[in-house]
């Protein structure tokens, strides 16, 4: 598998949650070969440093709630770019797969010839996971995770959350700040008990990073308007092992 951009092609690559030492090798790389670097507003500064001082950098936006450029104009300036012989990296926050409209890209950019690769990156569940003690999956306790977003429309959440009433099923809720209600509301409504745990993660993976703590019926609570930055909602009986984390911490901390 190729590690560099070439002429003609465009690799999509996960930027992970923010800090340049949790990027692949393979990520890495392709963003130090940049000739043309088309990023989404949640990469990071110390990322984008990697680029060389020549490349071409297109801020695109893409962030929730906030304008960002259209889809439509970045595949267009992606396949623009390309067929002028750059290597062309569309770098991603997280992971390329987890919301990252990949596939929409990937499709437009064969329609046109254009090949591409994909790079994987940390998506933020991961990272908060891994940031503040808690696992995602555990036996006996968690058998699988489900990705959601949480979105508006009309002033309805437009999702089917039956295949979420699973207790042993983890969520990670991606993009729900502003829904943190009608989230809690409807996975009650299907069966989730009120008392589940519950966390919201703000820039899960960077070194600003913060973690409330709280239960699934006052998942609203947890976000402060007043913060900045993007949130995850972690729902499920692993987010408990959150606080014994925290808790065996502070021990170590005060014997020492």
């Amino acid at each position: 598998m190729p590690h560099e951009a070439r002429d003609g092609q465009v690799l999509l690559v996960g930027a992970g949650p923010g800090a340049a030492d949790l990027l692949t090798l393979r990520a890495a790389r392709a963003v130090e070969s940049a000739q043309a670097l088309l990023y989404d507003a949640l990469v990071s500064d110390e990322v984008l440093a990697l680029a060389p001082a020549h490349c071409l950098k297109i801020q695109t936006g893409k962030r929730a709630g906030r304008a960002s450029m259209k889809q439509s104009t970045i595949n267009r300036l992606m396949l623009r770019l390309a067929r002028r012989g750059l290597g062309v990296v569309r770098l991603k926050g997280g992971d390329p797969s987890i919301f990252g409209r990949v596939g929409e890209e990937q499709a437009f950019l064969a329609a046109h010839g254009v090949e591409t690769e994909v790079v994987p990156g940390v998506t933020a569940a991961c990272a908060a996971a891994a940031q503040f003690g808690f696992p995602l999956t555990h036996r006996g306790q968690a058998r699988r995770v489900t990705f959601l977003t949480a979105r508006l429309e009309a002033g309805a959440l437009q999702m089917d959350w039956g295949a979420a009433a699973d207790p042993q099923t983890t969520l990670a809720v991606y993009m729900g700040a502003s829904a943190a209600g009608e989230v809690a509301k409807a996975l009650v409504g299907v069966g989730r008990s009120p008392r589940t745990p519950a966390l919201a993660v703000v820039s899960a993976g960077g070194p600003e990073a913060r973690l409330a703590r709280g239960e699934l019926a006052k998942l609203g609570d947890l976000v402060d308007e007043a913060e900045t930055g993007p949130v995850l909602f972690v729902i499920g009986d692993v987010a408990g092992f959150s606080a014994a984390a925290s808790s065996m911490e502070s021990a170590l901390a005060a014997s020492a």
